[in-house]
């Protein structure tokens, strides 16, 4: 086992024996589970630092790097594509422990040869790290111990992802895929820990979707910050990807201007949902509901429903119950997903409609609303305009919310989601 702290300054020798440079750092390769190393960055006598290829390395120790030719390439070096340099952008750098779910500073890089290369296979954040590169692991493990202090803390590089954009292409040649494997919560929870232009790089590294239901974990003023420093078109996406609702709720605390753009940015059909539910008072049943229900006609049958539901693909929370309308979208009745499983496929959707529906108009104070839920225990609730017409739904999460303050799901249990599959 090497640590880049005990080989960084170390001379680099010829095939002669002959010094002509120190190792200044080391160049990895991602893309592979344990990236391999590709070469050296050597400072020179004249200060310049060039780049070895590890084809060139014969030896590689504590002590030295000894090359098999004298026949050296003073070219300067340059950073290509996939490359990261071990002690520039990695050493003292903040990483995502995917396993841990927590940001870490890097205090040392341990390499090791795997499958006849020297290899990155993990990185070092506690103590050890701290006291090999101040000369102290002896006396300095010695008096942790005694004093009983944690004193190794390794974490393989397939649990790591690097979050600092001191490199500034390194984003995008790092997409956060270890991230993808952890709950949007989590994720969050990370992002909340960083400095703003990490956030936006972790975010504009996630495909939409998933940067979407990171955003809506995050609290009011975060949201804010993050969608006011993404490039817009980016931001634009992944509001697309957001509930109407929820797009409408963070779009309604950005500046005229923000707001405005990103509008004309979005998806028309989405756009115009956002646009028509940022008319409503935050404080009202408009305010409040989403764009996102299902209809259905009293005339079709069970088997209808079924199949449209099969072609829509609607989210779990948006089909606790689909709400029968007539030819004008008046709410005449709803039927319970349970429902419509269990009839006669050629059963009429009106032989088993509960009739007059709870509902509230759009204008209906948003406490009424909560209070609505709560006393008819119900898990989303329709709304209309003055005439009738079916406008949206308010689902209980969102009432809640409302009620209760933000932040309530994340100390509860999210009962209504779905089971992932394994």
């Amino acid at each position: 086992m090497l640590f880049l702290s005990q080989v960084i300054g170390k001379p680099v020798l010829d095939r002669h024996g002959e010094p002509f440079g120190k190792v200044r750092d080391l160049i990895v390769a991602l893309g592979e589970q344990y990236p391999p190393v590709t070469g050296l960055v050597v400072r020179v006598a004249s200060g310049r630092d060039i780049f070895l290829p590890w084809s060139d390395v014969e030896e590689f120790d504590t002590s030295r790097a000894r090359l098999h030719t004298s026949s050296i390439d003073i070219t300067s070096f340059r950073q290509r594509p996939n490359e990261i340099r071990l002690y520039l952008d990695l050493l003292d750098k903040q990483i995502v422990d995917v396993e841990g779910r927590k940001i870490v500073r890097v205090n040392d890089i341990q390499l090791a040869p795997v499958r006849e290369r020297l290899r990155l296979v993990a990185v070092d954040v506690g103590l050890a790290g701290i006291l090999r590169r101040l000369g102290l692991s002896g006396p300095g493990e010695g008096l942790a111990r005694a004093l009983r202090l944690p004193i190794e803390n390794y974490i393989e590089w397939e649990e790591v992802d690097p979050v600092e954009s001191s490199v500034s292409s390194l984003k995008l040649r790092v997409p956060h895929q270890a991230l993808a494997t952890l709950h949007p919560a989590d994720v969050a929870h990370i992002v909340e820990q960083l400095a703003p232009r990490d956030r936006t790089g972790i975010l504009a590294s996630l495909d939409d979707e998933r940067a979407a239901d990171v955003i809506e974990e995050l609290s009011a003023e975060d949201q804010v910050d993050v969608l006011e420093a993404l490039p817009p078109e980016t931001a634009a996406d992944i509001l697309d990807e957001m509930g109407p609702d929820d797009a409408a709720d963070l779009l309604a605390d950005l500046s005229e201007e923000r707001k405005t753009e990103l509008l004309g940015l979005m998806e028309p059909e989405e756009a115009s949902d956002v646009r028509e539910l940022l008319t409503y008072a935050e404080d009202t049943a408009g305010g409040l509901m989403t764009k996102d229900f299902i209809t259905i006609s009293p005339d079709e049958t069970a088997q209808r429903g079924i199949d449209r539901l099969r072609e829509l693909q609607p989210d779990a929370n948006h089909v606790y119950y689909l709400y029968v309308t007539d030819g004008e979208g008046m709410l005449v009745g709803t039927i319970t997903l349970r429902g419509l499983i269990i009839a006669d496929p050629d059963t009429t959707v009106r032989e088993f409609t509960r009739p007059e529906p709870i509902s509230v108009t759009v204008d209906t104070d948003a406490d009424e609303v909560a209070r609505a839920i709560a006393r008819y225990n119900l898990l989303a609730l329709p709304v209309v305009d003055e005439e009738g017409r079916m406008q949206g739904v308010v689902t209980v999460d969102d009432a809640m919310e409302r009620a209760l303050g933000e932040g309530w799901r994340k100390r509860l249990p999210e009962i209504f989601e779905p089971v992932e599959e394994k």
